[in-house]
């Protein structure tokens, strides 16, 4: 009987490397190891928190939908880190109904607030 508990003892921990070598499934590695197309930095607002500013630099060219992943990342890991929700509002156009941006230079600036609490 002792013998058998030892095996399956061993089976079990022999398991537990297997886990920590598969990228992504606890070493929070899983989005930050896919590089993001654009360089995005985020800037919360000065009355309330909840609202943001995402810069997205080196967009001069680039559509909408092309830097839209870039902004939103920066904006999911603010909402959650500081409300612990991922949700997100953007500002939207009143004429396309899609996200409000501006462009400055090689930049595109958006605009939000953080939805969850």
């Amino acid at each position: 009987m002792r013998f058998l508990i030892v095996i399956c003892s061993a089976f079990a921990l022999s398991g537990c490397g297997v886990a920590s070598a598969v990228s992504g499934w606890f070493g929070g590695e899983g989005l930050s190891s896919r590089p993001l197309p654009f360089r995005a930095s985020l800037s919360r607002g000065d009355d309330d928190r909840r609202d943001f500013v995402v810069t997205v630099s080196g967009a001069a060219d680039a559509s909408l939908e092309a830097v839209r992943e870039s902004a939103r990342f920066q904006a999911t890991r603010y909402c959650l880190t500081t409300y612990g929700g991922s949700e997100a509002g953007w500002v939207a156009d009143p004429v396309t109904g899609d996200w409000a941006f501006r462009r400055e230079e090689d930049r595109m600036i958006f605009q939000g607030r953080c939805v969850a609490r």
